[in-house]
């Protein structure tokens, strides 16, 4: 795909205004884009430009804006209305898990953008060539998959599908380093992707150890934010098992590999919370509990910790690349 990659020239959409559309609608205008943003209930609307302030407020503070907020905003346009994508060259898909629901949106972008236009999904789960089979030009459809704060993470994972254009797919990873990220790419689309796929079988792992007695919640959460945590965003495991030395692993992986849990239910505990209906800090009740006071704090902590990780991996770059 020969466009040139200069963001004040290329336009893009955004569809679907929660948290983490308007994150990635801030992202790219920090990036110098005009973005065009569409709500796709009228409800969608509702709060949407005061959290993009704030978003934007917070990337100022970080040092990310090299202009007023007010200058942003200013390449913003937000809408109900499909049409206003009309000469968007990429739009992103942020809306809620549901196929059914996802398929109705690019209907509507299809119809109402160019044969050119690439339309991504945000989706952290459903496989990109499932999505793919519901779009009329499953070529120009690809998977873009970013991290909440989008503009405070130097994440973002790029998968084509079985009929995505290898060319939209380096189209697509070029413009993602003028977004200032540092993206990985899958190249062949596998269910939940490469971080969720990893993440989960932690997650798997510490519920077992959690409900068979062997550690409690907070020592699960201490251990792996000590270890991991102290050294994640300086390298990858790869790099980690290089630069641990590699002597000790097969004989690890012989003895510990068939001890890992390999369940494919639901943890008790996760369905209980399901049931009581937590959210977390969204309302107070969760793996742990929350007063309002310290769910805020935790919000504000996780933005200050977020804007300083941001600076430090900036330091450390990587290896062998």
């Amino acid at each position: 795909m020969k466009v040139k990659n200069d963001s004040s020239t290329i336009e893009i959409g955004v569809v679907g205004l929660g948290l983490m559309g308007t994150s990635i609608l801030v992202s790219l205008l920090v990036s110098g884009h005009k973005v065009i943003g569409i709500a796709p209930l009228p409800a969608d609307m509702d709060g949407a430009l005061d959290r993009i302030q704030s978003q934007l407020n917070h990337a100022s503070e970080a040092g990310l804006l090299k202009e007023d907020v007010s200058k942003y905003l200013e390449r913003l346009h937000l809408s109900e209305n499909y049409e206003d994508l009309r000469n968007c060259l990429l739009v992103q898909e942020c809306v809620t898990e549901v196929i059914a629901i996802k398929t109705e949106v690019y209907k509507k972008i299809t119809q109402n953008t160019e044969s050119s236009t690439v339309i991504a999904t945000n989706t952290s789960a459903i496989p990109i060539s499932t999505l793919q089979e519901n779009v009329s030009l499953p070529s120009r459809f690809i998977g873009i998959h970013w991290a909440e704060p989008a503009y405070m993470t130097r994440f973002l994972e790029v998968t084509k599908g079985e009929e995505t254009d290898e060319e939209i797919a380096k189209w697509v990873l070029e413009l993602a380093y003028t977004w200032n990220k540092e993206p990985t790419y899958l190249k062949k689309d596998i269910r939940g992707f490469v971080t969720n796929r990893m993440l989960y079988a932690v997650y798997r792992e510490m519920f077992a150890i959690l409900e068979n007695g062997e550690a409690s919640m907070d020592d699960i959460d201490k251990a792996f934010r000590y270890d991991p945590g102290s050294w994640m965003t300086y390298m990858g495991l790869f790099k980690r098992m290089d630069q641990m030395g590699l002597t000790d692993y097969k004989e690890i992986f012989e003895n510990l590999f068939p001890q890992l849990n390999n369940s494919q239910t639901v943890p008790p505990t996760m369905q209980k919370i399901v049931i009581e209906k937590g959210k977390g800090v969204n309302n107070g009740k969760g793996l742990y509990c929350y007063t309002k006071e310290e769910a805020v704090k935790w919000e504000e902590d996780f933005k200050n910790f977020n804007h300083e990780i941001f600076q430090l991996a900036a330091q450390y770059p990587e290896i062998n690349n």
